[in-house]
């Protein structure tokens, strides 16, 4: 076998791992990351420096995010903050009514520390 068909087995056998387990292939890259995040309607995670410091994925928080206000996610970053674990990832989530609510999501435990309507001074 070739070197390059050896590579073609590879990542052939990798992908398919990763589809079997439910892995995201592009999980690690940041330009698919930022791709991933247009999906969502975001920009690039302020804060992605503490991700390896969170339990819960950025997915699982945005999940729980839409559960407890659902509307699209306009902005996200995950900051350090007093309350809960001491990081949390913080999503300004819009409704259909143009209402914005910030939804805080510990990065620790995925509970929800907060749910407020968004006031004229964002922080």
């Amino acid at each position: 076998m070739t070197a390059s068909k050896a590579m073609m087995c590879i990542i052939g056998a990798t992908a398919l791992a990763l589809a079997v387990t439910g892995v995201p292939a592009f999980a690690s890259t940041g330009q698919s990351m930022q791709a991933m995040q247009s999906m969502h309607g975001t920009k690039k995670l302020d804060g992605s420096q503490y991700l390896k410091d969170a339990r819960v994925s950025l997915q699982q928080a945005r999940a729980t995010a839409m559960k407890t206000y659902p509307g699209k996610i306009v902005t996200e970053e995950l900051e350090k903050e007093k309350g809960g674990s001491g990081l949390r990832y913080s999503f300004d989530v819009k409704n259909t009514a143009g209402v914005t609510h910030e939804v805080g999501v510990d990065a620790k435990t995925g509970t929800v520390l907060e749910n407020s309507v968004e006031g004229p001074n964002a922080d």
